[in-house]
């Protein structure tokens, strides 16, 4: 969903949009919220449920996290509208060295 300003020429015109394509954007934000909260309340059972073992909670809960994230960075942070592209190759450079200074110390730790 772009943010793409209409200039029709006609100020009732341009306002009905604006505010249809404002509605629709919260209605995006309400969703992403109630999921988020549920993916939330999703992890809490999974750590008070006593069936799990760690090996099966915490890449579990890792993985609800990693959803989270993105429905945060595309969702609430607008990183899926056009015009983000710079700040969203910035934030993938940068979990790409972080992910490779983790794996480099951890296997230096390691071995």
């Amino acid at each position: 969903m772009a943010n793409q300003q209409l200039n029709s020429g006609n100020p009732r015109v341009d306002l009905e949009y604006r505010r249809r394509k404002s509605a629709e954007e919260m209605r995006y934000q309400v969703i992403s919220f109630a999921l988020m909260i549920f993916l939330t309340l999703i992890a809490f059972a999974a750590v008070a449920a006593k069936g799990f073992t760690a090996w099966f909670t915490i890449p579990f809960i890792v993985l609800l996290a990693f959803v989270q994230v993105v429905f945060q960075l595309f969702y609430f942070m607008h990183m899926s509208h056009k015009g983000h592209e710079a700040p969203t190759l910035f934030l993938f450079s940068g979990l790409f060295v972080g992910l490779v200074m983790i794996w480099a110390f951890s296997t230096i730790i390691w071995w």
